[in-house]
């Protein structure tokens, strides 16, 4: 089955329609975190800038759900 693994980040992925993985492959470009746990959001996110949803921003003991 044909595969790509990612230099950057190691993620291999494998499909057995060769298209398909080409397509995986260019989406894996775009959004790859290039190490592992590194964020990967495009949004800009201000940390002075008040949350959206301050309900649901920390769990229930207190801990933030996203990371900033």
């Amino acid at each position: 089955m044909p595969e790509f693994v990612c230099e950057d980040c190691g993620t291999r992925e494998s499909h057995e329609n060769v298209d398909t993985l080409k397509i995986m492959e260019n989406v894996h470009k775009n959004f790859c975190r290039k190490k592992e746990g590194k964020d990967f959001s495009y949004v800009h996110r201000d940390s002075d800038h008040p949350s959206i949803d301050a309900e649901r921003e920390t769990d229930d003991k207190g801990n933030p759900v996203l990371k900033k």
